[in-house]
């Protein structure tokens, strides 16, 4: 009797301890252990080590990467989870800060971005298609720009952003063999001194691959 009763002590730790807790903050690094006094500073550090029954703590902050889970959990009970730290705001983003824009006229700016600031994916290359879309006869792109959080909207022609401000700020822009260009509309805003972003990501939350089951994500805006 007394046998079993020892046995049974000796695996409730055993068992408890074969979860982790990994903490992520903007202010970490990823070359950290991902304790919450030394957190890693990216979600993506923390999906590569994280296992079935495990969870990632993201602590307040802007995180803009594109998370690929490489493994998921096992079962309801032995789930991955990703989750913001209780009362605190997660944002995770697609996009990034853009600077370097040179005026050109009326309200109109300009900047020049070597592809390879995009990585495998060019949003202003990539077209918004499917049975579920009407283009109404004109070109959409998946990528965008936004000034304080806002979405300008995309002009159909080039000669359309060169005008003042309609009723709407646009933008348009090209795509070559080096560099991506974008002219975007900005009313009495100098937008190398504002927040102005551009997606440059497909997807912030995607596993690469299929049967990654069981990921849980919850209290992040995307």
């Amino acid at each position: 009797m007394k046998k079993s009763m020892i046995i049974i002590l000796l695996m409730v730790p055993v068992s408890a301890a074969s979860a982790r807790e990994y903490h992520v903050s903007v202010s970490g690094s990823d070359s950290q252990q991902g304790v919450e006094a030394k957190p890693m500073r990216t979600i993506s550090a923390a999906a590569r080590l994280a296992q079935a029954g495990d969870a990632i703590t993201v602590h307040e902050g802007v995180y803009r990467e594109r998370i690929n889970p490489p493994r998921g959990g096992r079962s309801n009970e032995k789930r991955i989870v990703y989750q913001a730290a209780p009362g605190e705001k997660v944002v995770i983003k697609g996009s990034e800060i853009v600077k370097g824009w040179k005026k050109l006229k009326n309200d109109t700016w300009k900047v020049s971005i070597p592809n390879n600031f995009f990585g495998d994916f060019n949003p202003y290359s990539d077209l918004i298609k499917g049975d579920w879309f009407n283009p109404k006869g004109r070109n959409h792109h998946t990528g965008a720009v936004y000034l304080n959080g806002h979405w300008l909207t995309e002009a159909a022609k080039h000669d359309e952003v060169l005008k003042p401000i309609a009723d709407t700020p646009l933008w348009f822009a090209t795509v070559d063999k080096t560099s991506t260009t974008i002219w975007a509309q900005f009313k009495d805003v100098n937008p190398n001194n504002a927040e102005v972003e551009i997606n440059v990501r497909q997807t912030v939350f995607y596993p690469y691959k299929p049967g990654v089951n069981f990921p849980t994500g919850r209290g992040f805006t995307m």
